[in-house]
Formats: C-alpha cells, sequence, structure tokens
C-alpha cells in the first residue's frame, strides 16, 4: 500500500468537532486515543452486533467512547473503566458535547482487572481493550466469560508501534500484546481477525 492510499483510508471517516476536542484533551493529558480509522471501525462493529452493553477498559478523555456511543443501540449503555479520575471527568465532558445522556455512560474508577470480575457474565455485546498491554491476555479471559454469543472483543495497538513483528523487542506491554494475539489465534470459541488500522486492531467473534 502507498503513502496516498494509506492517507486515503486512514483519513475516511472524518472526525468532527467533538473528536477533535477531545483528541485536543487526549495530548494535554498524554492520554494517547484511538486513531479516526480505528475509531470508525469500533462503530462500525458496535452497530454491527446492535450493542445494547458495550465494555471500555482506558476511557482517556472520550475518543474511543463516542465512537462506540454513535454506533451502539439508542439506548445502549456504554461502561467505562479507567485509573484516571481526571481523563473521565475530561470524558464525560466529550460525551455531554456528543449529546449522549449521562446515564448512557457508566464511568468506573480503577484498575480493569479489579474491577471486571464485578462484572456479570455473558451480559456485552462488545468488550473494547486499551489499556495496560501487558495486562492484555487477562483481559481476554474476562472479555470472554463478559460476552454473548455472537459478542465482539476488541484490542487497540495490536501493531504496539511496530514492536510486535520485531523480534528485538522484548518488554512487557509487547510481550503482552503479542501473547493476546496468540490466545486469540489459538481460542477454538473466537474467529479472530487482526485488522491494519491505526496502530493494528485485534478483533474476535465469539461463537456460540
Amino acid at each position: 500500500m502507498d503513502a496516498a492510499t494509506w492517507d486515503y483510508v486512514t483519513n475516511f471517516a472524518e472526525e468532527d468537532d467533538v473528536l477533535r476536542r477531545a483528541r485536543a484533551r487526549s495530548d494535554e493529558v498524554t492520554a494517547p486515543p484511538i486513531l479516526s480509522a480505528g475509531g470508525a471501525t469500533l462503530r462500525f462493529l458496535a452497530a454491527t452486533v446492535d450493542a445494547h452493553a458495550v465494555v471500555e477498559l482506558g476511557t482517556g478523555c472520550g475518543v474511543s467512547g463516542v465512537w462506540l456511543l454513535r454506533g451502539m443501540a439508542k439506548e445502549g449503555i456504554l461502561t467505562s473503566i479507567d485509573t484516571e479520575p481526571e481523563h473521565q471527568r475530561l470524558a464525560r465532558r466529550s460525551f455531554t458535547e456528543a449529546g449522549f445522556a449521562t446515564s448512557r455512560v457508566r464511568l468506573i474508577s480503577g484498575r480493569a482487572l479489579e474491577v471486571l470480575p464485578r462484572l456479570a457474565d455473558g451480559a456485552y455485546d462488545l468488550v473494547f481493550c486499551d489499556a495496560v498491554k501487558s495486562e492484555y491476555p487477562d483481559y481476554l479471559a474476562e472479555a470472554i466469560r463478559l460476552l454473548r454469543p455472537g459478542g465482539v472483543v476488541a484490542f487497540d495497538n495490536a501493531l504496539w508501534h511496530d514492536r510486535v513483528a520485531n523480534p528485538d523487542y522484548d518488554d512487557a506491554d509487547t510481550r503482552g500484546v503479542r501473547e493476546v494475539a496468540r490466545l486469540v489465534r489459538e481460542e477454538d470459541v473466537l474467529a479472530p481477525a487482526l485488522l491494519p488500522v491505526g496502530d493494528g486492531l485485534l478483533v474476535a467473534a465469539t461463537r456460540g
């Protein structure tokens, strides 16, 4: 794929003022959000599964949350988990600017692996993971439990800045992303795909 084609694909889904402001807030507090092509893919996935209940690991400043909510059913609820209350405060602002009622977003402050066990089995349509990369394999185990048959799990940064495919990198985060890719590929209950959008989006649907 040449540079012009890559730019065309990357910028195919244009972001509006709401998303641009949310992205600017993310830059200010150093909370890198999903890129626009990945966000558009999340919206597509949420719409495809008619998502009424979504779990997001890593609220950031609301970029991915806005994309998800725009694809979800009108009464759908996004449960978003993050360790940074300030990020969630800024995310709430983004959701309000996007016109979503406060009742449609449940923000939980805490570590994902401490919060996830409290969520109900088989009650969610989509789980999006964009938190601690070294914990990705553990997120997968929780996601399989949380998802209904036909639900989807998605992991951002599946290429992890070109480190995953480069054996010279062996840090904990890179190993976590590599390991979740292996687990997703080998898990019988999942139908996976690795999408080269943004920094890579690893997706898998649960088979009932």
